[in-house]
């Protein structure tokens, strides 16, 4: 067996002082009051708890009937605010388990979080709250203008409105910011009354361009100016801007600026347009007339021509001078005058150069009777020869009894002769020669030929064409 272990003996006082430390100790318990462990003992009207943190307390049980092993949670605290703490149900500590808090802030102040919290078995509260300072929404910037704030835009903050010279101030110049985060009035706004000064240009009568009906008229914009800022929004123009082409007439012209207040200034001017005009032409009896732009203003130019038989005297295009009268000599369309006394069929030629197309019928004897029916159908068709320009020459019989006739006019047999053999035209039978303007035989013909396809083929010419479109802007036709 090992040796036997030692205990210490229990020290006791004497017997002599055993009663009286005896009696002291009853009467230690009986002043004592039992608390939590390890926690002093509140007031049980005071709310701000035991003071430990719930970080560093232990766990311990919870008994309902036993405060001892409860356990607490921190005290509360919210600055700029009030808290009011009830105690569990049968309880007495305010800051125990199960123990409620509400909180409320002061003026001024609002709550971010719970308004009323819970001691938690973890010792914490349930939520975390806030006392907030309240604060206004940020005020605008006055147009023109602004303001000076005491303490931003926090609860009974002060701000203070002002103008830039010029503007007056309209609205409560101080504002504070209110318990219900609202300004005690509306903003004030920095007015300017006075209006924008503008002075429009000063443009003299304008003369049309040559050959135009417009001119273009061109002047420095007006600057407007305002008496307060000097700071222009808006500058609107009201007609053709400058630098356009401006038509015949009397146009007027406004400038308009408003400045930031929306007050506007307003200048007016004219622009004259004027049209020199020398008067309208009326076209040639048997004529026709094609003018350029408005046909009688300055600059512009009118050419003429003459129907088909007719002959221009004159001049054959008059223009307007400045001066506003025309120039040349007025036209006449005469009926052309062929002469038939000429000494070769040449210069017979060329007296229709230019001017007329001929068609030469050519036949042995006046009997024939292709020459006969093509005769009749020419005759019908008056008209259309006239308007294609054609002049019709027989040539009939043989030399030295060949005659030569244009309408009533009747040729020499010795120019007829010169004709026949320039053109080539066979001297024993029937035959038709188609002569354009520049003298050129374009067609010839041994048989009969209907006056349709003689025209079909004369308006395929080039200077046919030409025609065309004049006669057609002049409504001539059958």
């Amino acid at each position: 067996m090992g040796s036997p272990v030692l205990r210490p003996a229990l020290l006791l006082p004497p017997p002599a002082l055993q009663q009286p430390l005896l009696l002291l100790l009853l009467l230690l318990l009986l002043l004592h009051v039992p608390t939590s462990r390890g926690f002093p003992a509140l007031d049980p009207y005071d709310s701000t708890g035991s003071g430990d943190s719930p970080l560093e307390d232990h766990e311990v049980d919870y008994s309902h009937a036993r405060y001892e092993d409860t356990p607490w949670c921190s005290p509360i605290k919210v600055r700029y605010g009030d808290v009011y703490c009830r105690a569990p149900l049968g309880g007495y500590y305010r800051t125990a388990l199960g123990a409620r808090c509400d909180i409320r802030c002061q003026k001024g102040y609002e709550l971010q979080g719970s308004s009323q919290v819970t001691c938690q078995p973890n010792k914490r509260w349930s939520d975390k709250a806030i006392c907030k300072q309240k604060r206004c929404p940020t005020l605008a910037m006055p147009v023109n203008g602004g303001f000076k704030c005491v303490d931003g835009a926090y609860f009974n903050s002060r701000c203070e409105y002002y103008c830039s010279p010029g503007y007056t101030l309209r609205g409560e110049h101080r504002v504070t910011c209110m318990d219900n985060k609202a300004w005690s009035s509306s903003p004030a706004s920095c007015t300017d009354i006075d209006p924008p000064t503008i002075k429009c240009p000063s443009v003299k009568e304008r003369i049309a361009e040559p050959n135009k009906l417009t001119v273009r008229v061109s002047w420095d914009t007006p600057e407007g100016r305002d008496t307060a800022d000097g700071i222009l929004t808006d500058v609107i123009l009201k007609g053709l801007p400058p630098g356009s082409h401006f038509p015949e007439g009397d146009h007027k012209i406004e400038y308009t600026v408003y400045d930031r207040a929306e007050n506007k200034g307003t200048c007016k001017f004219r622009v004259k347009v004027k049209v020199k005009r020398c008067g309208k032409l009326n076209a040639p009896d048997n004529g026709y007339m094609k003018c350029s732009s408005d046909g009688d203003n300055y600059g512009a130019t009118c050419e003429f021509s003459c129907l088909g038989g007719y002959e221009l005297q004159g001049s054959p295009a008059r223009v307007c001078q400045s001066n506003v009268a025309w120039s040349g000599v007025e036209p006449v369309c005469a009926e052309m005058n062929v002469d038939v006394n000429v000494r070769t069929a040449a210069a017979f030629l060329d007296q229709f150069y230019e001017k007329r197309r001929l068609l030469i019928v050519s036949t042995p004897t006046a009997r024939n009777l292709l020459y006969r029916m093509q005769l009749e159908m020419l005759q019908q068709e008056r008209c259309g020869l006239d308007l294609r320009h054609i002049t019709v020459v027989e040539l009939v019989g043989v030399f030295p009894k060949l005659v030569g006739r244009i309408k009533s006019k009747m040729m020499p047999p010795a120019l007829a002769m010169q004709l026949r053999l320039l053109l080539r035209i066979p001297l024993y039978s029937y035959s038709m020669v188609l002569v354009d303007k520049q003298g050129t035989d374009k067609e010839r013909y041994i048989s009969l030929v209907t006056p349709k396809a003689l025209f079909n083929l004369i308006d395929t010419l080039a200077l046919r064409k030409e025609e065309m479109v004049l006669q057609a802007q002049m409504g001539q036709s059958c």
